[in-house]
């Protein structure tokens, strides 16, 4: 298994940028300006855009994992991944939907609910979002701090 980083054609990764964020003019705003990491264990099995937003503080944007290989630890291996790749990084946020499943993950990754975005998904996107069956509204943000998590 590795991972590396996308400098080219991060299009080429669409179908799984789509997984995480289904409005491609959604994705166009972060997605040049980001930086790109793929996990590769025998084929593509996820990928994951950061952005730095300030001196310390990165967001990460986009993650997805394959439908057939979620729930196997490449996320939270993605996630660990980025606190050593970027050793400034004290604070990495990430915005999600208001549904337990993806509030579960991020929470075993070391994050803790950070602050809401009202309306988000019904102010920013052109159709109704549903996640878990669920339309989403607000933008839940988590944030992990370094080390604050017990295996870092």
């Amino acid at each position: 298994m590795n991972i590396s980083k996308v400098s080219k054609d991060k299009k080429a990764y669409s179908d799984l940028l789509l997984l995480a964020d289904e409005q491609e003019s959604m994705i166009d705003k972060y997605l040049e300006h980001g930086e790109m990491f793929v996990l590769n264990d025998n084929g593509v099995k996820a990928q994951c855009v950061v952005t730095k937003e300030a001196d310390g503080i990165y967001e990460l944007k986009n993650i997805a994992v394959m439908p057939d290989f979620q729930r196997k630890g490449y996320g939270k291996r993605l996630i660990d991944f980025l606190f050593s790749y970027y050793p400034e990084c004290k604070s990495m946020l990430v915005g999600t939907g208001d549904v337990p499943s993806a509030l579960i993950f991020y929470k075993k990754c070391g994050f803790v609910e950070s602050h809401r975005i009202h309306n988000f998904f019904t102010d920013n996107y052109d159709h109704p979002m549903l996640e878990d069956g669920k339309q989403l509204i607000d933008m839940v943000y988590l944030k992990r701090d370094r080390g604050g998590i017990k295996n870092e």
